[in-house]
């Protein structure tokens, strides 16, 4: 029994460890407007974005650098996980709106 518990609370510090190095951003989604267009966020730590599609038409995340794509309808909200990312900078779009600027993620 004491090996359990010893166990389990070294299962929960684990996972409060996890979730103190994530860092949660809002990403907006407006016909083809990302609001904000730019995030800086600290490298090496993995990115939580919360985005929201507040426009009249679908809208879709994407990043051909960090391999993810998420579509949403309009009022429908969504979160993208990143993995860490090493320092850099990293492009995101509105791949059904493509005449509009794209995004950019800086990890430092």
């Amino acid at each position: 029994m004491r090996h359990f518990l010893v166990a389990f609370w070294l299962g929960i510090f684990s996972l409060n460890a996890i979730a103190a190095e994530t860092v949660t951003v809002q990403l907006e989604m407006k016909d083809g407007d990302l609001i904000p267009n730019t995030f800086t966020v600290p490298a090496n730590t993995r990115i939580r974005i919360e985005v929201r599609n507040t426009g009249t038409s679908p809208v879709e995340f994407e990043s051909t650098q960090l391999r993810k794509e998420k579509v949403l309808a309009p009022g429908a909200k969504s979160v993208v996980v990143i993995a860490r990312l090493r320092p850099g900078t990293y492009s995101f779009f509105d791949d059904f709106h493509l005449d509009k600027p794209h995004g950019t993620i800086i990890a430092e």
